[in-house]
């Protein structure tokens, strides 16, 4: 599950137990990055609040499929196979045909994006791939582009967030050493228009 010593569902009180209440699954577990925050509930808290605002909102303007499919190319370039597992299952569902699926993550895996993505799609994923690797050789005219290829400002910060948000899920995965044993892959908070119901389904 993960190196570090975790407070299992069933042991679990006081504000964590509370936590996992609002977290589990239909099955009454907890996803294994989720429960690695076990020790310190505050930083569980926190990561599903920044995961559901990021990911899982209404008031974001793009797609959901495409905030999952950069999600699942920036796992695959920090070398994260718990995130591009679970958040690949949420892109299938997204996108309702397993074959277009499966050919976008083969473009993603061989680092070819070019393959099955033009115009918006592809540059949201050279400046998600530019942002992973190597942030320090982000400049404006990077953004620029993305304005001239169809984005407007609000929906680069969300493209932005969502590099963010799984630079930081990957680091807690591979830091801590955590699987996919026990968890159910892809499921993902049902109401996007409450930020604070994170039940999973």
């Amino acid at each position: 599950m993960t190196w570090i010593k975790t407070i299992p569902v069933e042991e679990a009180d006081g504000r964590l137990r509370s936590l996992y209440e609002r977290i589990k699954g239909p099955d009454g577990t907890v996803d294994n990055i989720m429960m690695a925050h076990s020790l310190r509930p505050h930083t569980m808290e926190g990561h599903m609040s920044l995961y559901k605002h990021v990911l899982h909102s209404t008031a974001n303007a793009l797609p959901k499929w495409k905030l999952e499919a950069i999600g699942v190319y920036v796992s695959l370039l920090n070398g994260c196979s718990y995130c591009v597992e679970h958040h690949f299952e949420g892109l299938k569902r997204l996108l309702k045909d397993d074959e277009d699926a499966n050919r976008l993550r083969s473009a993603l895996e061989a680092g070819e994006p070019e393959r099955v993505l033009a115009g918006v799609d592809l540059a949201m994923m050279l400046y998600a791939n530019l942002l992973t690797t190597r942030p320090s050789q982000i400049a404006m005219s990077m953004i620029d582009e993305l304005r001239q290829s169809g984005f407007e400002d609000g929906e680069i910060l969300e493209i932005n967030q969502v590099v963010a948000y799984f630079c930081y899920a990957n680091r807690t995965v591979l830091g801590l050493g955590i699987n996919t044993e026990g968890d159910i892959l892809g499921l993902s908070p049902e109401n996007s228009d409450d930020p604070d119901n994170w039940t999973h389904s």
